[in-house]
């Protein structure tokens, strides 16, 4: 494809470059700069697989919709057109409660919960960089995840900018502004297995 620009050019990228890039390598677009994926470890997709049951199970006759990653989540500035944007993410969980942002190409806006499971190779940009895009598109709810110490970090907005976090152990039931609690108890016996 004649001046298209890969992933691994140097420079400031928009969505436009995204979707010209190869399915593999993965690479996440944050304020304009492409950052490449690792795979994720079994613990991690055991987390967001049994998350992911859960969510589904509890929104079944529910107006919101939750998608598991890949999936493509436009952060764009004000009324920004897809074409210019520069933070293209792809998180491990998402909830969307407005039908208006799902369309064929991902979410466009911020989903109202946004769940990621941290790795080791990733834990700082997403707990940092990823974190704070998050917030400045209006997640309601944000929560990271560090499977290996069994903690939850989880944010939640008020005003324009997310509340301190809760530091909360990854056991038990923890409710999501959504009004139903997710089950963390199966991330005790993870923990012993891996």
């Amino acid at each position: 494809m004649p001046n298209a620009r890969r992933a691994d050019d140097i420079g400031e990228f928009t969505y436009r470059d995204y979707q010209r890039w190869p399915a593999r390598p993965r690479y996440e677009l944050l304020d304009g700069r492409a950052r490449l994926m690792a795979p994720p470890t079994t613990s991690h997709q055991r987390v967001v697989f049994e998350l992911g049951a859960q969510i589904r199970n509890a929104l079944q006759g529910h107006s919101c919709q939750a998608f598991a990653g890949p999936v493509g989540v436009r952060l764009p500035i004000d009324d920004e057109s897809d074409e210019y944007i520069k933070t293209a993410l792809e998180p491990d969980l998402v909830i969307v409660c407005d039908p208006a942002k799902i369309d064929a190409k991902g979410i466009r806006g911020a989903p109202d919960v946004v769940i990621e499971v941290l790795s080791p190779s990733t834990a700082a940009y997403d707990s940092i960089d990823k974190r704070a895009a998050y917030e400045r598109a209006g997640v309601r709810e944000l929560w990271l995840i560090d499977a290996a110490s069994g903690l939850v970090h989880r944010y939640l907005k008020e005003g324009k900018g997310f509340n301190p976090p809760e530091l909360l152990r990854a056991e038990g039931s923890i409710e999501l502004c959504l009004g139903f609690a997710l089950s963390l108890d199966f991330m005790v016996a993870l923990r012993e297995r891996d």
